[in-house]
């Protein structure tokens, strides 16, 4: 018992002896797809909303004791009072990290020797190896 393609939409696996999967089955007769309700995963009650795993009523509630928790740990609110004791922004200095300048040994071959300097080398060598040669 093999799986193979569906022949008509290419996606579905089907088996050997099936001639097409039941999504293009149900196409072919007319059906409309049957949506499978979903229960709500806290109370198992009431259908889920569309796109979550809870029902309205449970969502609220969630959403209210979040808000009860929130409101519990919440800090010392800042009072304006303390606001006008803070410095202005443009009253501070900006705060620039001094970073040394690293020198690589790419930068000490660059001061070294340039391009026409290694140009002439090499024709002062290939010169040299002609001299001798003769």
């Amino acid at each position: 018992m093999n799986l193979i393609k569906c022949p008509r939409c290419d996606l579905n696996y089907i088996r050997e002896d099936e001639k097409y999967c039941k999504v293009c089955l149900r196409e072919i007769k007319g059906e409309k797809q049957s949506d499978e309700m979903e229960l709500c995963s806290v109370c198992n009650e009431e259908p889920c909303l569309p796109g979550k795993d809870v029902c309205l009523f449970c969502l609220k509630e969630m959403n209210k004791s979040n808000n009860e928790e929130e409101t519990e740990e919440e800090a010392d609110p800042v009072s304006t009072n303390t606001i006008g004791d803070m410095d202005d922004v443009s009253g501070m200095d900006e705060i620039i990290p001094e970073v040394e300048e690293e020198s690589s040994e790419y930068d000490e071959i660059e001061q070294e020797m340039s391009l026409e300097d290694v140009r002439e080398d090499e024709e002062k060598d290939a010169d040299e190896e002609e001299e001798e040669d003769q």
